[in-house]
């Protein structure tokens, strides 16, 4: 069936939790109110907006906020913007080794391509699954377990890269061994939601550690 490496998207192949940060404190700003990252990663990173929104701006029109937010989002990667570090080496290992790939992320759609399209890595991914496009979007594993139905692999085949606890429950939750990339989050919560290691990014030399898991001959 093969192996496979499945990614989240905001956090994990880009650090983008910065640019949320700046649209979110503007559209507060806007409304009287000041927040700051803390507020952020407490309340906001790794929800939907449909639920979060509500409670953020009651009284407001959940979906044009969404929408609003994301768009100020994309405007800000339109000069492009770095994937995290080591994610293209990984890549071009992941292609030379015969490794599926794949993106799992709960960002909507047209985030996700302009995301990819702004790190220069949109042509890397044949599959790309999101989860308000499944039945259950993280912290559930569905998004994860499409992935590798799309991919043709097994649970126990997959290595996911996560940096949300959020996101790390869903990983974990379908299967896949979860590793936890410390761009927000740190190692005692990551570990806390599932994650079985954690890096800093993909130039960290533990990365060679979970790799063993394909490239080692199994036990005879």
């Amino acid at each position: 069936m093969g192996t496979a490496l499945l990614f989240d998207l905001d956090g994990t192949l880009l650090h983008s939790d910065p640019l949320h940060v700046q649209v979110f404190m503007e559209m507060f700003e806007e409304r009287g109110r000041t927040i700051d990252e803390a507020f952020y990663f407490e309340k906001i990173h790794g929800t939907h907006n449909l639920e979060t929104f509500p409670h953020l701006f009651p009284g407001e029109d959940a979906v044009a906020l969404s929408d609003q937010k994301e768009a100020r989002f994309r405007e800000r990667l339109d000069d492009g913007h770095p994937p995290m570090p080591g994610a293209v080496a990984l890549l071009d290992r992941a292609a030379a080794s015969g490794w599926k790939v794949a993106v799992v992320t709960n960002a909507p759609r047209v985030n996700a391509e302009h995301m990819l399209s702004a790190i220069g890595l949109k042509d890397r991914f044949a599959v790309l699954v999101i989860g308000d496009e499944c039945a259950r979007g993280k912290p559930a594993p569905d998004p994860y377990l499409e992935a590798m139905k799309q991919l043709g692999v097994a649970p126990g085949d997959c290595i996911a890269f996560e940096d949300s606890p959020s996101g790390m429950m869903a990983a974990a939750a379908s299967g896949a061994y979860a590793v936890g990339i410390r761009s927000s989050a740190d190692d005692a919560s990551l570990r806390a939601a599932g994650a079985a290691a954690t890096l800093e990014d993909y130039t960290d030399p533990a990365l060679e550690d979970v790799l063993k898991r394909f490239t080692e001959e199994p036990a005879q």
